[in-house]
């Protein structure tokens, strides 16, 4: 319940923040926790789109809503990066592997999950958050040692490269998109806590 969700404080997670391979999305010379504010920013305008419907599913899933924001960020930068709806075009299967705000995985062999909803509503919303929480869990329950944070980042890393990925050690972005996808999705998120006029 309350604001921190039910899986731990999002405010709470250690975080590195982007890498330089992400940080040149925009172009940006510098990395780092920086890159993730300064990108979670340039998002803003777009994501205040969604707000009402993100705010509706974090209540419902016991989820940060700033979580929820921070990967629509690192998705899809709030829609601008999608072609109606769909991300990662597959040129040998001639479609796209990716669907909607919280780009799931819908390749055969990726996540292989049937889209619901819009690509842009609330039921998709609600599609991408039970995956996540479903990722959380499972890693919560593999590395039952670590605490409620470091559970939430490994969940946050599976999101992106599946739980099979996440390491021991608590290295869980060595096997995610630019080895950074935790990190700078848990600093996005963190931006959109403290910066989002406590929108998010």
């Amino acid at each position: 319940g309350g604001g921190s969700g039910d899986y731990g404080d999002i405010m709470k997670v250690e975080t590195t923040g982007a890498s330089m391979q992400t940080a040149q999305q925009d172009n940006l010379d510098f990395a780092g926790k920086e890159a993730s504010y300064a990108m979670a920013e340039t998002d803003l305008v777009e994501m205040n789109n969604y707000k009402s419907i993100i705010k509706n599913v974090a209540r419902q899933k016991g989820v940060d809503a700033a979580l929820i924001a921070a990967i629509i960020s690192r998705c899809c930068r709030a829609g601008k990066w999608l072609s109606g709806g769909w991300g990662c075009y597959d040129e040998k299967r001639k479609k796209y592997n990716t669907f909607g705000l919280m780009q799931i995985d819908v390749s055969p062999n990726g996540g292989g999950h049937t889209p619901k909803g819009e690509w842009d509503s609330e039921e998709h919303l609600c599609q991408a958050t039970d995956i996540l929480i479903y990722f959380i869990i499972r890693v919560k329950h593999k590395f039952r040692g670590w605490s409620k944070e470091q559970q939430l980042k490994g969940g946050i890393a599976a999101y992106n490269a599946g739980d099979g990925n996440i390491g021991p050690d608590g290295d869980v972005d060595s096997k995610t998109s630019n080895g950074d996808y935790s990190n700078d999705v848990v600093a996005r998120a963190q931006w959109y806590k403290s910066n989002g006029c406590n929108n998010y």
